[in-house]
C-alpha cells in the first residue's frame, strides 16, 4: 500500500471519525478499553454506567510548572475533549496551590520550587492552549484554580479536619511516596496527596465533581480523594486512570534531543512538532493512532496490517492529526507539504526550518560548518557540532561534510539555497539576510 498522496485523503479519514463520534454508538468505557487507554478503575461497574448513562463532572488536574503544555499533557486533553464530545462537563483544575509544593510522583527529586508570580503566568499560559481542545463557552467546561482554597487553609484546622482520614503506613506504602525513600521524601511533598484529595472534595462539594481521571501515576492521590468524600460525607466518587503515553519499550514519550516536545510553537514550531511524530519508531504509530487521535478504531485497524515502509503512511496521518489539533489546519498543511518535498523529492520548501544569518555570523566573510550548527541549533556546542562531523553526520546540499574546516563564503548563500541535514532527517535550510 503506497502513502496517503495528498491532505484530502487525511480529511477524509478524519471526517470519517468525525461522523462516528457524532453517532457515539460505541459505549465510551468500551472505546477507552478498545484504544488501549484504560488503566485502572475504582469502580469499572459503576463508572462505566456513570459515562454511557448519565452526565458527569469530573476534572484532570495540572500542575503549572512551565509556561506550556507539552506531549505528555496531551493525552489527557485529549481525553477531556472527548469527554466532552460525549456529553460530559470537563473541569480543568490549575494546581496555583499545589504548584507551590509538587507532586514528588514520577520524581527522583524534589521539584524547583516556583513564584506564585511564575505560577499565574503559567496558568494563564495553560488556559489559552487548554481553549484549543475543550470549549469552555456557557459553562460547558470549567476553568478550576486550587488557590482559590488553599491558599486561604488554616493548618491547624486542615490537620483536624483532614488528617484523621489518612494512615501515613498507607501513604508511604503508595508508588508515589514509595519510590522517593531511598532518595529522600522531604515533608513538603508529604502533603501533596492530602491537598490533591481535599481538592477532590472541594469539587465534589462546590461543582457535583462525581469522577477524577488522570494518569496512572495519580492512582494512590485520586483513592485519597475517594475515601476521603466517602469518610467524611458519605458521598459516592470514582477515579480512573488512563495509561502514560510511552514507547513500546516503556519509555516515556515526548522528549527528543532538545528537550520537551512542547504544544507552544515558540517552544517546539509546528514543523518540528510534525517530525516527531513522522518520526517515532514502527511499533508505536499504532498505539499512538489509538491513543491520540479521534480516528475511529475501524479506519486505524486498515493500517494495522501494513509493515516496513508502508508504516510511512500511517505515521504522516498521526503527524498530520496531531499537528493540525495543536497548531491548526494551516500550519499542519505546511508541515506536511515540506516533509514531503524534503523526503519524497529531496527538494527544498518554503515551509521548511530555516535559519537566517547575519554579517555577524561571517569572518571575514566566511562562516564555518560548525558555527552553522550552532546558530541553527542542530548541535547545541561547536564540540557537538565537531563530533558529528567527524563522524560523518552532516551533510550540505546532499555532499557530506568530512573536514570540521569547511567554511561557506557569502557569496555561496546568494547562488543557491545551503540545505544542511542532521542525520537522515533534520534538516535546516540557510539563507542571509
Amino acid at each position: 500500500m503506497k502513502g496517503i498522496r495528498d491532505c484530502r485523503a487525511i480529511h477524509r479519514c478524519i471526517a470519517l471519525c468525525d461522523r462516528e463520534n457524532v453517532a457515539g454508538s460505541m459505549s465510551l468505557y468500551q472505546e477507552f478499553i478498545d484504544r488501549g487507554l484504560l488503566a485502572q478503575c475504582t469502580d469499572p461497574e459503576a463508572v462505566q454506567n456513570l459515562l454511557d448513562n448519565e452526565k458527569v463532572t469530573f476534572y484532570i488536574g495540572f500542575d503549572p510548572t512551565a509556561d506550556s503544555l507539552h506531549v505528555g499533557h496531551f493525552m489527557q486533553l485529549k481525553i477531556m475533549a472527548h469527554m466532552q464530545r460525549a456529553g460530559h462537563r470537563p473541569i480543568a483544575l490549575l494546581g496555583g496551590g499545589t504548584g507551590m509544593i509538587g507532586d514528588p510522583s514520577g520524581k527522583s527529586d524534589m521539584r524547583r520550587m516556583m513564584t506564585k508570580e511564575t505560577i499565574a503566568h503559567n496558568i494563564e499560559c495553560f488556559k489559552k492552549q487548554m481553549s484549543r481542545f475543550i470549549d469552555v463557552s456557557d459553562g460547558k467546561a470549567l476553568f478550576v484554580n486550587n488557590a482559590d482554597w488553599l491558599y486561604n487553609l488554616n493548618y491547624i484546622d486542615f490537620l483536624r479536619d483532614i488528617g484523621p482520614h489518612f494512615s501515613v503506613n498507607r501513604m508511604l506504602a503508595a508508588e508515589c511516596y514509595k519510590a522517593r525513600l531511598e532518595t529522600g521524601l522531604t515533608f513538603l511533598e508529604f502533603n501533596y496527596m492530602l491537598l490533591q484529595s481535599f481538592d477532590f472534595f472541594k469539587l465534589y462539594t462546590d461543582y457535583g465533581c462525581k469522577l477524577q481521571l488522570g494518569g496512572d501515576d495519580q492512582w494512590s492521590n485520586i483513592i485519597g480523594g475517594v475515601e476521603l468524600i466517602r469518610r467524611k460525607l458519605g458521598g459516592e466518587a470514582y477515579g480512573l486512570t488512563f495509561k502514560l503515553l510511552t514507547t513500546s519499550e516503556g519509555k516515556k514519550m515526548g522528549k527528543t534531543e532538545k528537550g520537551a516536545v512542547w504544544l507552544d510553537p515558540e517552544k517546539t514550531p509546528p514543523y518540528d512538532f510534525f517530525q516527531y511524530w513522522r518520526n517515532i519508531a514502527d511499533a508505536d504509530v499504532i498505539n499512538c493512532l489509538k491513543m491520540l487521535t479521534f480516528l475511529s478504531l475501524d479506519e486505524i485497524s486498515k493500517y494495522e496490517k501494513l509493515e516496513g515502509s508502508e508504516l510511512n503512511a500511517a505515521k504522516e496521518l498521526l503527524a498530520y492529526e496531531l499537528t493540525r489539533l495543536v497548531h491548526g489546519e494551516q500550519e499542519a498543511k505546511k508541515a506536511l507539504e515540506a516533509a514531503r518535498t524534503l523526503f519524497s523529492a529531496g527538494g527544498i520548501s518554503e515551509n521548511m526550518p530555516t535559519c537566517t544569518l547575519t554579517a555577524e555570523n561571517f569572518t571575514d566573510g566566511k562562516i564555518t560548518v560548525i558555527d552553522m550548527l550552532v546558530a541553527g541549533k542542530l548541535a547545541p556546542s561547536k564540540g557537538e557540532a565537531r563530533r558529528l562531523i567527524q563522524q560523518g553526520g552532516v551533510s550540505i546540499c546532499d555532499e557530506k561534510v568530512t573536514s570540521i574546516d569547511t567554511a561557506l563564503s557569502a557569496e555561496d548563500f546568494a547562488s543557491r539555497d545551503i540545505i544542511v541535514r542532521k542525520g537522515k532527517k533534520v534538516f535546516m535550510r540557510y539563507t542571509v539576510s
